[in-house]
């Protein structure tokens, strides 16, 4: 209880300092320097943790990707770029 009889409130969650600096240090790759001088929401944004995402493709998605954007049909199947780097791999 408090002195005036409520309930005290819920005190804050510690700052998650190992995760901070791994991410700025460790995956964004910034100087020491520039990790202290930011802030937290600076290094949520330069990690792309700040609003909405956009969903993943889905199967209808890529179908539609596939049907607005056909591959030409004048290639040469010779191509090595159309050729399936491991054959072996559907068998």
């Amino acid at each position: 209880m408090t002195p005036t009889g409520g309930t005290a409130p819920e005190p804050p969650s510690a700052f998650p300092w190992d995760d901070a600096l791994a991410l700025g240090l460790g995956r964004l790759h910034w100087r020491p320097r520039d990790f202290w001088r930011a802030t937290p929401r600076e290094l949520m944004a330069a990690a792309g943790l700040t609003g909405a995402r956009p969903a993943a493709l889905d199967r209808a998605g890529l179908r539609g990707l596939i049907d607005r954007y056909p591959d030409p049909q004048d290639r040469d199947p010779r191509d090595p770029d159309l050729q399936d780097p491991d054959p072996q791999a559907e068998a």
